[in-house]
C-alpha cells in the first residue's frame, strides 16, 4: 500500500513524523482527506482532530489551527499547537472546557464580542483535546 510522509510541526517542536496511508483534517472549508498522490495544495486548518491512518489503524492528534501543505511525497501540517493523545491531561481539558463555557455565558450577558470569541476558541481546543483522548482509547 502506498504511503507518504506526514510531519506535524509547531513553533516549538516536531510533534509527529511518520509514514501514513492517509489523513483527514478539519480545514476551514470542511473535512479534507489526503491520500498518496494527492494534488499539491495548501489549506488553512481550524481547531479539530487530525485523523491519521497507518498500519491499518486510525489515530488522532489534536491540532489547534494552522496550515496543511500537500507536496508530492509529503504532507506538512504547520500548526499553532498540536498534541498527541498521550500528552493530553484529560482532567485539565475538562476543567478548561467548563471555564470556557462559563465565560461564554458571561460574555453573552455582557455583550463582550472579543471575550466571547476567545472563550469559544478555548472551548473548541478543550473539546478537541477531550475528543482525541476518548476516540483513541477505543483504538488502542
Amino acid at each position: 500500500m502506498s504511503t507518504f510522509l506526514l510531519e506535524i510541526v509547531t513553533p516549538e517542536r516536531l510533534v509527529y513524523s511518520g509514514e501514513v496511508t492517509g489523513i483527514i483534517a478539519k480545514s476551514v472549508e470542511g473535512d479534507l482527506g489526503v491520500l498518496p498522490g494527492h494534488i499539491s495544495m495548501v489549506a488553512p486548518l481550524q481547531i479539530g482532530p487530525l485523523t491519521v491512518k497507518h498500519d491499518g489503524k486510525r489515530s488522532h492528534i489534536a491540532v489547534h489551527g494552522g496550515f496543511l501543505e500537500v507536496r508530492r511525497e509529503k504532507v506538512v501540517v504547520l500548526a499553532e499547537s498540536a498534541e498527541l493523545p498521550e500528552s493530553i491531561d484529560v482532567d485539565r481539558a475538562r476543567a478548561a472546557k467548563e471555564r470556557a463555557e462559563m465565560r461564554i455565558e458571561s460574555s453573552k450577558t455582557h455583550q463582550d464580542e472579543v471575550d466571547f470569541r476567545r472563550a469559544e476558541l478555548a472551548l473548541k481546543r478543550a473539546m478537541t483535546r477531550i475528543d482525541v483522548t476518548t476516540t483513541d482509547l477505543g483504538s488502542r
